[in-house]
Parts: C-alpha cells; structure tokens; sequence
C-alpha cells in the first residue's frame, strides 16, 4: 500500500490563478467502476467550451444542490462512510452530497445509480431520475477522496469523491446526458491516465487503484495549507 503524489505544478497549470477571494462550494463525485481483472471507471470528457477545467476528461460530478438535502432514498449511507463523512459535517449535509454525486452522475451520463422504485411527478432537478422509476441507494457508495480547489482559481469546491460499483446501476451504459461531457467511456485504469485530466483526477486515479487493493486505508484530503498543496490521510 502505497501513497499516491498530488502534481502541484499540473494542478497550477489546470486552472491557474485569476485573483479573487472565492469560497469553495461543495460539490460531489462519482467514480463508477466494474470488472476483475483490469477494472473499467467510467470518465467524460468535458465540452470544450467550459471556463472550468476546458476539454479535460473528469468524473461525472457537480454542485451541490438545495433538492439534495430532501430527495428521497432507499439504503442508509454505510456506518463507515457516515462516519467519515459526519467527521467533516453535519449528518444532512453530508447525506446531501452523496445524493449530489447520484443526480450529478445521471444529469451528465444518463446513468441511474438507484433502485425500482414507482415513477413520481416532482419538480425540480429530481424530476426527470424519479419519472425513470428509481430511488438512489446509498448503501453501495464508499467515500474516497476529499479535496478543495485553491484560492484565486475562477472555480474553487470542495470535493468529495464517492466510488460504486457498476452492478449498482440500473443502466449500464451511459447516454449523452446533459451535454456537459462530450465523451462518455468507459476506460481500464491504464488507458484512463494516458488522457488529459487534470491533476486533481490523476490522483484520485491511482488513489482508486490503491484502494481497489486495500479498501480500508486512510481517505485523502488534499488542499493548500500556507500557500502549499498538502496530501493529509485520515481513518
């Protein structure tokens, strides 16, 4: 088991600095994954004609959003993950952000992480995932990486990535969403660091290889401290 490096210059070269004193916001990840012997993650390639992070190929992932915080569910989150998570903040925001992750991923590919559940009529950015006759299942997300982007970038989040398998989706391929991404694939773990990513990416990458091996080392959290990126891993 083995300590994945974070490259600050590619990270500065990503999204270089504009000035300007941002707050993050919070925002979630997903990171799907099948296969044995060389697992697959599935990755889009954001439109060229995005202010943040142009053409580089991303996990399905975004804002958090107020619907979040009471859009219903089947499955508790996971007593390890509730834990890591409620470490950071309070037990409805941090339900909130996993179920960011489930609406982000479906918005961008389509994709339902969830199970049979009756169509409902709702409004708001729910709609559309409920009327496909689902409810997201959080019990099959495992918590992986937290990160917050620098100050001074023209986007700053603060990023918590989830993982779940692809045996959790009720869809196994992906469609072309929202038209955020451009490409949607999905790649063995090898062909997926030869693309452009940003650097925030590339490591959670060989983070996801790690912990494919080793489910329960530590979760990273990267950010700048004192003007320098640091990699802090906490049980």
């Amino acid at each position: 088991m083995k300590d994945q490096p974070f490259d600050a210059a590619q990270d500065l070269a990503d999204a270089p600095r504009v000035g300007g004193a941002q707050r993050p916001k919070d925002a979630a990840t997903l990171i799907l994954t099948r296969g044995g012997d060389r697992p697959e993650v599935l990755m889009g390639r954001r439109a060229p004609g995005h202010v943040f992070m142009a053409s580089k190929w991303v996990f399905p992932g975004g804002r958090i959003d107020r619907s979040d915080f009471t859009a219903a569910a089947t499955g508790d989150l996971r007593s390890d993950v509730a834990r890591r998570l409620e470490g950071e903040l309070q037990a409805r925001r941090a339900r909130a952000l996993a179920l960011t992750a489930v609406r982000e991923t479906f918005e961008e590919t389509g994709l339902i992480l969830g199970r049979p559940a009756p169509s409902a009529s709702i409004a708001g950015p729910w709609r559309e995932y409920r009327q496909a006759g689902a409810l997201p299942d959080l019990s099959v997300l495992s918590y992986i990486a937290r990160a917050i982007t620098p100050p001074g970038r023209t986007r700053r989040f603060d990023a918590r990535f989830f993982m779940a398998p692809a045996e959790a989706l009720l869809n196994p391929e992906p469609t072309a969403g929202s038209g955020e991404l451009d490409e949607i694939a999905w790649l063995p773990l090898d062909e997926a660091r030869a693309l452009d990513l940003p650097a925030i990416t590339r490591f959670v990458l060989g983070e996801l290889a790690e912990r494919l091996e080793h489910p329960n080392r530590p979760l990273p959290f990267v950010r700048m401290v004192r003007g320098r990126h640091t990699v802090e891993h906490r049980d």
